[in-house]
């Protein structure tokens, strides 16, 4: 099947595929997942680099186990944030006395230059709170409001109950907005209200 033709199948279809030998299947998986996979690791580890490692290891990891996936069990996307997630933990883990000030910052798309470095403000007081909470709390909240997952999709990729990320992602946006609140002028919401 040529490779435009598959994006339009399933995830489950698509690792078949590839377990059978298909590369182009695994190129629009790879186009599918890489880039959420990727995001969603900078913002777990807060360093481009090392998210970008961690995402790479994610995806050999699925190539690997791809000729025994059990399709309807589980979806990729699911299995692929919770080893990104288990990934992330291990290195936060490692690099415990890592400052918060060497984290880089983040460019944005094409404004002007006094609307990027406000978006740039922000952004980063927003990554540096996040990486203040705790790392279960951050987790939650970024796959809620950063990459938009549901909450039964959330509590498969973090293995626990609905309440549970419930109470993660309230007690997480609490703690983000009291660590943002004295900060509202300087991020230019000054008239927001």
């Amino acid at each position: 099947m040529p490779f435009d033709d598959q994006s339009t199948l399933t995830d489950d279809i698509l690792i078949v595929r590839f377990a059978n030998g298909d590369a182009d299947a695994a190129r629009v998986l790879t186009e599918r997942h890489a880039p959420r996979t990727l995001g969603y690791a900078y913002r777990l580890v807060g360093d481009r680099a090392e998210a970008e490692d961690i995402a790479q290891d994610a995806m050999l990891r699925l190539w690997k186990i791809a000729p025994d996936w059990r399709p309807g069990e589980a979806q990729i996307s699911t299995w692929l944030y919770r080893v990104v997630t288990n990934l992330c933990t291990d290195r936060l883990r490692k690099r415990r006395g890592v400052g918060l000030d060497e984290a880089p910052e983040i460019e944005d798309g094409a404004k002007s230059a006094e609307d990027q470095l406000q978006d740039q403000a922000r952004a980063q007081a927003l990554e540096t709170a996040l990486q203040q909470l705790p790392d279960r709390q951050r987790q939650a909240v970024v796959l809620r409001h950063i990459e938009g997952m549901r909450n039964p999709e959330i509590a498969a990729v973090m293995d626990l109950s609905v309440e549970a990320v419930e109470s993660l992602t309230a007690r997480g946006k609490r703690a983000l907005a009291g660590i943002l609140s004295g900060k509202r002028e300087e991020l230019g919401y000054e008239n927001d209200k």
